[in-house]
């Protein structure tokens, strides 16, 4: 499975773009303005989408990149997988007509490019010899993470979550995990804010990550602009005997 990173910034500015993780050359986890670097070509080839929830900064490119690969969805609908609460907010705050077209409904109800699927917390579902694990989180809005496992080998995606009690009993359930993408989006200074709005800071990690029995590359995302570097220092302060690397957009690695 290859994995590459499109977009993995808590924010934007030069260089920056938000959370979008393309998996193979057919699945996208998130669809943030990292999505943006996808040719037309790359897009059309796009069948699934696996949302974590329904902050812009995650799905900001969906409405996008549908419109410009509309005419290859006719024949081969877009699968957008997501909670029932993400596919709700969806709909009545992004494809209403007024902030953009429903896609869901385009060009015709029974025929539409874009096909919602409700997902809930543990739901498994196998995608061309890659199977899809949904895990509830705790953030600000109902959020889920991702399992996926391929060939033997795991990545596990936190979505923007803080301190919780499901993602580490769903990770320590595999064998083994090989790749762990997880958020850490405030440096200790902001923790009360972090607190507030459902993120980690680099100590609130650490408490979290003793949880897990395993010993995956850990790769930090969502960090605030301007923040990378402090967050990155304190992250390996607080683990010592962890090998923590920033994520970046145009990083590629198989599985």
């Amino acid at each position: 499975m290859q994995v590459r990173i499109l977009g993995c910034s808590g924010g934007i500015g030069a260089g920056l773009k938000t959370t979008s993780i393309l998996l193979d050359d057919d699945l996208l986890i998130d669809a943030g303005t990292g999505v943006g670097d996808l040719s037309l070509e790359e897009l059309r080839g796009l069948r699934h989408v696996f949302l974590t929830h329904s902050h812009l900064d995650h799905v900001v490119g969906l409405p996008l990149f549908i419109d410009a690969a509309f005419e290859a969805y006719l024949e081969n609908p877009l699968q957008v997988h997501a909670s029932q609460a993400t596919i709700d907010a969806l709909r009545a705050h992004l494809f209403n007509d007024v902030i953009w077209p429903d896609f869901s409904i385009l060009p015709s109800a029974a025929d539409a490019v874009m096909h919602f699927e409700p997902l809930a917390d543990g739901d498994v579902l196998e995608i061309n010899s890659r199977q899809i694990r949904a895990v509830a989180v705790k953030h600000a809005v109902p959020t889920l993470g991702y399992c996926v496992q391929a060939g033997g080998k795991v990545l596990a995606f936190s979505g923007d979550t803080t301190n919780n009690q499901t993602l580490w009993p769903a990770l320590n359930a595999y064998e083994n995990v090989d790749v762990l993408v997880i958020e850490v989006s405030f440096p200790n200074r902001q923790a009360e804010l972090a607190e507030k709005s459902g993120h980690y800071c680099p100590r609130t990690f650490a408490q979290d990550l003793a949880k897990l029995k395993h010993y995956p590359a850990i790769w930090l995302t969502a960090m605030k602009p301007g923040e990378e570097e402090l967050i990155m220092d304190e992250v390996r302060a607080e683990l010592p005997d962890r090998t923590v690397r920033r994520l970046e957009s145009g990083v590629v690695f198989y599985l």
